[in-house]
């Protein structure tokens, strides 16, 4: 839907490639995500505190992201077309009116799970009645599109059910091996301080990423990765944040970016192309990094409020 309006509207190819495919990232950081899902489960984390710890970075990247195209067009206002109508902050109001139910119902769901008022298996089933209400009062409610969600969600539970059992064997498999805990000694008598560790990690997640899927890459490593992490004293719940936004930039890199070859699909526009359009977008991804690794209470803040309450 976007690429053909914002084309029509006179954007350029790059920016609207750009902004379509680094935004796409930012599903699996904002909750509820079902790679931190993947990743509680697998680690043994609290998913709640996982869904609160993505809260804040998100809308850092969503900042970070819109101050890139704001500067884009300050830097070059004919890169952005004119605006052809202007409408009051109530006329826009007004036009949002029919957003703000789905709103209410995002908050709810996010905001019961905050306030401790229901575990995240509940709070999913509330989202499941709220949104069949709100299905129903719009209008749009039927017995063939509800049969249709149920078929869908059952399908998506039996493959995470089915990846977890994958990653409880490998885990197990690991154990048996040893090699985790050779790994972790391995690091441990290197001894890399965490911010070298931090910058390994990122790269050796980054290339991963490149060739795989974001759940794979973390059903894969979580058993291996885990304890070196443990070992250089990582909050398992801040790193589980970090390697949530090194998989969005593994999503956007070339050749097997996940996000590159959807787009690609569907406009039939060469993948080097939109790579080069969402390399700022990874830029700002890995600037994220960084101010999470400068700043860990980016990620610790609303959970530890959560603990304390």
């Amino acid at each position: 839907m976007s690429v053909p309006e914002l084309t029509k509207r006179g954007y350029p190819e790059s920016l609207i490639l750009g902004t379509l495919a680094g935004s796409a990232t930012l599903g699996l950081l904002i909750p509820p995500s079902i790679i931190l899902i993947v990743y509680g489960v697998a680690t043994e984390q609290s998913i709640a505190r996982l869904f609160v710890a993505g809260v804040l970075p998100g809308i850092m990247l969503i900042g970070l992201f819109a101050g890139y195209v704001a500067v884009r067009a300050w830097l070059n206002p004919n890169l952005i077309p004119a605006i052809e109508q202007k409408f009051s902050f109530k006329e826009k109001l007004m036009a949002s009116r029919r957003l703000l139910p789905v709103a209410l119902l995002i908050g709810g769901v996010i905001g019961s799970i905050y306030g401790g008022l229901a575990s995240p298996t509940d709070a999913a089933a509330l989202g499941v009645v709220l949104a069949t209400i709100l299905a129903w009062a719009s209008g749009s409610f039927s017995w063939a599109l509800f049969g249709a969600a149920v078929m869908s969600a059952t399908r998506t539970s039996c493959m995470i059910a089915l990846i977890l059992l994958g990653a409880a064997f490998l885990s197990i498999s690991m154990g048996f091996t040893g090699l985790p805990r050779n790994l972790a000694a391995w690091i441990s008598d290197m001894n890399l301080s965490v911010p070298a560790l931090l910058v390994a990690l990122t790269i050796f997640f980054i290339v991963l990423g490149c060739f795989l899927d974001g759940i794979s890459v973390i059903v894969l490593t979580t058993s291996i990765i885990m304890p070196m992490v443990s070992a250089v004293g990582i909050d398992p719940l801040w790193f589980g944040i970090y390697l949530v936004i090194v998989v969005e930039m593994s999503q956007i890199t070339p050749p097997v970016g996940f996000n590159l070859f959807v787009i690609q699909g569907l406009t039939g526009i060469d993948i080097l192309r939109i790579a080069k359009a969402a390399f700022p977008f990874f830029l700002l991804l890995l600037l994220g990094v960084v101010l999470i690794c400068a700043f860990p209470q980016i990620v610790t803040y609303l959970p530890n409020l959560m603990a304390r309450s």
